[in-house]
């Protein structure tokens, strides 16, 4: 291990520091810590401990302390969704992400859907926000406004051709009511979609359901648009068909009727540089493609869409080049260095705070004011990220009682145990040397879950089953 912290070029405080823990008589234990929260970057430490015990007896059969672990703590992964604060923890919320998207789409029965769901009309959808003003980008083969063809890793694009006139109240208000454009658009959507079948709204909702799973995206230009895999299903959900209406052309024609409708007035504020009402509508760029079952040839299938959507759902407007975490005033933006384009936007948060209060702007700067959930799905639509989490424990504790040589509750549900468990929070974070350590094995993980990924798919490709 020395040899490749040295060639990782470690400086001489992280390479000390790594030395001192790799020379622990707990390294091994740290390590298999560090491996069960999958190489988190900032993991929870806690003191405390578990009893397993016979209710019938009062027997102890297992006892857990944490005073024999490295540090005295256990260390448990920190959850957070964000790939620019815990790359490990993203990882793992991603990969749920894509399962959930995807139960919807090809079905799953262990987690509750059908797979005759493949047989109900969908589509993949994206709204995004009007024009505040133009900018430079990549118009096909046509160079930009500006004259220049960028490649596609400039840093301009995405900023103003001409800050003075960008509408940056506009831009920020727009995120900042976004959550509440997409609620209007799914109400319209079922009015529409009544409209085009010939029902009242009531008899629609008897024979048909509309279901949804979404995740947001920021936009070069900072801001935010939404991809949404929107599905056709039967009265009672995914489990029963569609009723013959309910074609794919209906259903698009719908999404457009209802996105065009949409309108969210925000009053005027000419103290702070808003001069009139502003109706805020979502913009002229509306994409719907039908979701094919079986890649016939076309690029739109069902592992592309929840792979796509899986991959912003850990993503945030630090993409644009904001922060990833709360500025109080502006003076913050100049010290942490903010590019022009996302600072001018975080400033039109801080500047009009005071005229919308209730909306929160200041908290919300760092997210250019949009202040809703990054990746949300209607109820039926498939299964939930807290069940693909619990089935993980339950898998857990299946191991933990089987390497204990205790009863499992779904063999032996006459066999009741008691758990008694208390935990204090006891800090977060790692040392230098265990940073280096946790990004390692990370870093490991995610290369082995891909190869075999990989192994699986050139397996399934080639039809040859097992080994």
């Amino acid at each position: 291990m020395t040899d490749s912290a040295l060639a990782a070029g470690l400086d001489p405080a992280t390479l000390s520091d790594l030395l001192k823990v790799a020379g622990s008589p707990g390294f091994d234990r740290l390590t298999e810590q560090l491996r069960r929260t999958g190489g988190c970057t900032n993991p929870i430490r806690l003191t405390g401990g578990t009893k397993l015990l016979d209710p019938a007896t009062k027997t102890v059969l297992h006892a857990y302390t944490t005073d024999a672990e490295p540090g005295g703590v256990l260390r448990v992964a920190c959850g957070n969704r964000r790939a620019s604060r815990c790359p490990a923890c993203a990882w793992t919320y991603a990969g749920d992400t894509y399962h959930l998207i995807r139960a919807g789409l090809t079905g799953a029965p262990d987690k509750g859907t059908p797979e005759t769901i493949r047989d109900h009309p969908r589509v993949f959808a994206t709204l995004t926000a009007p024009s505040f003003g133009p900018v430079h980008n990549r118009p096909g083969t046509r160079p930009c406004r500006c004259g220049t063809r960028h490649p596609e890793d400039a840093p301009e694009l995405g900023t103003p051709l001409d800050p003075s006139t960008y509408d940056y109240a506009g831009a920020v208000l727009w995120n900042n009511h976004a959550s509440d454009l997409w609620r209007y658009f799914t109400i319209y959507l079922r009015r529409e979609i009544a409209a085009r079948a010939g029902l009242t709204q009531k008899a629609a909702r008897e024979q048909s359901r509309v279901s949804f799973g979404k995740v947001a995206e920021y936009q070069k230009r900072g801001a935010v648009h939404f991809h949404a895999v929107i599905r056709f299903d039967g009265p009672d959900g995914p489990h029963t068909p569609p009723p013959a209406w309910a074609t794919l052309d209906l259903l698009t024609d719908a999404i457009r009727a209802a996105a065009t409708r949409v309108r969210v007035v925000v009053p005027a504020a000419p103290a702070h540089g808003v001069g009139q009402d502003l109706a805020l509508t979502w913009g002229t760029q509306l994409d719907i493609q039908p979701i094919n079952a079986f890649g016939q040839g076309e690029d739109l299938t069902e592992q592309a869409v929840a792979s796509y959507v899986a991959k912003y759902a850990t993503k945030a407007a630090e993409t644009t080049g904001t922060t990833d975490h709360p500025v109080g005033n502006k003076e913050a933006l100049i010290l942490l260095d903010v590019p022009d384009h996302p600072r001018r936007l975080m400033e039109a948060c801080l500047d009009l705070h005071a005229a919308y209060p209730d909306r929160r702007l200041r908290d919300w700067a760092h997210m250019l004011g949009f202040r809703g959930h990054f990746s949300t799905k209607s109820r039926s639509y498939s299964t939930t990220l807290g069940a693909l989490r619990q089935v993980r424990a339950d898998y857990r504790a299946h191991q933990q009682r089987t390497a204990l040589g205790l009863p499992h509750p779904d063999e032996h549900p006459e066999a009741t145990v008691l758990t008694v468990a208390h935990w204090t929070y006891a800090g977060h974070g790692h040392t230098a040397g265990e940073s280096w350590l946790a990004a390692n094995i990370h870093r490991d993980i995610q290369h082995n879950r891909q190869h075999a990924r990989e192994i699986r798919t050139e397996l399934e490709a080639t039809d040859m089953g097992e080994w």
